[in-house]
């Protein structure tokens, strides 16, 4: 086992590497998408709506592609959805929307509903067209803080009806998810910060960067300052092993893998010879699969449970094996080997007892490795001051109000879906009830 330890950058040419991180799904063509929406029914009391988080009219934004309206069709898609082009790409939409589709009951091919979202609003975005015109200002201040997914969903609805917006984010670049979590063949390029320009172009917001919530401003503050305050934190914990040696060279967060990916050339990243990926959630699939494309030779995601327990989709789990990551179940990590430097992990089989508990066997084996990404989950941080929280995350109600007058929240801060189009509608739903506050 001579080469353990060995953690590179630039195991494969540069352009090997922009091959293996160029958009994994490629964007229909014209013809292909005319095709595809004419597969469509049309239903009238069409399911997918129902499977759609935001409640996009997918049937009519289809039709629309179907005779040739693509700014029509974009604008149905973006008036739910603001952020449709990311949810185009990142969306689990196999177990959301194409799932439900009828044709799906009838054991055919289900309408592509994402790569046809993605046809229509790539069209306007790459026309540099604003699909929503700003109401006259109000005069009226709100404070949103955080940048992704919700934060901007809700700056964006609350500057349609005229409100003034200053979003407080605590990195360097606006996006949150789509910026810094997304494997970059998913979103690839320079797409989400030109998603962010075309949903800023509506006017009236204003991003702060290096504002973190604790430490750079205060919600006591944010309240006395500004009219109403929307907080989508995201979850910035991330959970540990809690086994001795985590701080051991080679042992890292999958997430911090991820960012550090979508943030840097790709052959400037270092990666392991042999990488064990522990973890059965979509970061793990994106950490793991990045890791192989990065040029590392051996490539394992071990996971506690069985594959249908793994929050990966099976469609994840699908890609990671045919980009040769290997998957094995049930077993949990006992040990992490190694000095200065990992070496391995020890794993024990697990099983589920009489009662349906995870429990540990006395059968072990061990995994060769020269980098660990954990990958078993991220959490919400509580600071002071904060509203009153349920299950670790920020209480609120049906319009994402919290406990505190005229603080709302959204996004995975709150509980609830961890997708980003479920951060999405919580952003737009927490933007029509501050409207409604604010203006009656």
């Amino acid at each position: 086992m001579t080469d353990i330890g060995d953690i590179t950058a630039a195991r494969l040419g540069a352009e090997q590497l922009a091959v293996n991180f160029a958009d994994a799904h490629p964007p229909l063509l014209p013809a292909q998408a005319v095709v595809e929406a004419n597969r469509c029914y049309f239903c009238h009391d069409a399911p997918c709506i129902e499977a759609c988080p935001t409640g996009i009219d997918i049937p009519s934004f289809i039709r629309k592609i179907a005779t040739g309206n693509l700014r029509g069709s974009a604008q149905t898609i973006l008036d739910a959805n603001i952020l449709g082009g990311s949810c185009a790409r990142v969306c689990p939409t196999e177990e959301l929307c194409e799932r439900a589709c009828v044709h799906t009951a009838q054991e055919s091919k289900p309408i592509q509903i994402g790569a046809l979202q993605r046809h229509a609003t790539d069209w306007l975005m790459d026309l540099g067209i604003a699909p929503f015109d700003r109401a006259a200002p109000t005069g009226r201040r709100i404070a949103v803080v955080g940048a992704g997914p919700a934060g901007l969903a809700c700056a964006h609805g609350l500057a349609r009806h005229g409100h003034d917006v200053t979003i407080f984010e605590a990195r360097t670049k606006p996006g949150g998810l789509t910026e810094y979590g997304i494997a970059a063949y998913k979103v690839a390029d320079d797409f989400a910060q030109r998603e962010v320009g075309f949903i800023l172009s509506i006017g009236g917001v204003t991003i702060e960067h290096g504002k973190a919530l604790g430490r750079d401003i205060t919600l006591d503050a944010l309240r006395r300052d500004f009219d109403a305050v929307f907080m989508g934190l995201g979850q910035t914990g991330v959970k540990a092993l809690g086994l001795a040696g985590e701080d051991m060279a080679g042992v890292r967060d999958a997430i911090d893998f991820i960012a550090e990916l979508r943030q840097t050339p790709k052959d400037r990243v270092a990666v392991g010879r042999r990488v064990v990926v522990i973890g059965g959630g979509n970061t793990a699939i994106d950490a793991a699969t990045q890791a192989r494309r990065l040029g590392a030779e051996d490539v394992t995601i071990v996971y506690r449970r069985g594959p249908e327990q793994m929050t990966a989709t099976d469609d994840e789990q699908a890609w990671a094996q045919t980009n040769n990551v290997r998957i094995r179940h049930w077993a949990a990590p006992t040990r992490l080997l190694g000095g200065q430097t990992v070496t391995g992990v020890e794993f024990a089989r697990t099983k589920m007892d009489a009662a349906g508990r995870l429990t540990l066997t006395e059968e072990t084996f061990m995994l060769p490795a020269d980098m660990v990404l954990k990958a078993i989950g991220q959490s919400f941080e509580p600071i002071d001051g904060l509203p009153a929280l349920r299950d670790g995350r920020i209480e609120v109600n049906a319009d994402r109000l919290t406990s505190l007058p005229g603080v709302f929240a959204g996004g995975d801060c709150v509980a609830g879906a961890d997708l980003t189009v479920a951060a999405v509608q919580d952003g737009k739903l927490a933007a029509a009830a501050i409207h409604r506050l604010l203006c009656g």
